[in-house]
C-alpha cells in the first residue's frame, strides 16, 4: 500500500470488527503522533509567546475561572 487510496480502499474494505480495531490503534497513533509534536513545539520554543500572551491576560484581569 504506497498510496492514500490504496490505504483509503483497504479500509472502507474492513470488516466491521477489523474497523473497530483500525479505529482504535489509529486513534492511539494520533495521540502518540500530537503528543511528540507538541513536545517538540514546546521544546522549540515555538508556543512561548502563547504562553506569555496566556500570562499577560491573567495578569490583566481578562480570564475568567472555570
Amino acid at each position: 500500500m504506497s498510496t492514500v487510496e490504496e490505504i483509503e480502499r483497504a479500509v472502507a474494505d474492513l470488516p466491521p470488527e477489523r474497523l473497530a480495531e483500525f479505529r482504535a490503534w489509529f486513534a492511539e497513533f494520533d495521540a502518540r503522533t500530537w503528543d511528540r509534536e507538541f513536545e517538540e513545539d514546546v521544546k522549540a520554543g515555538r508556543l512561548d509567546a502563547l504562553a506569555d500572551e496566556a500570562l499577560r491576560d491573567l495578569d490583566e484581569g481578562r480570564c475568567t475561572d472555570l
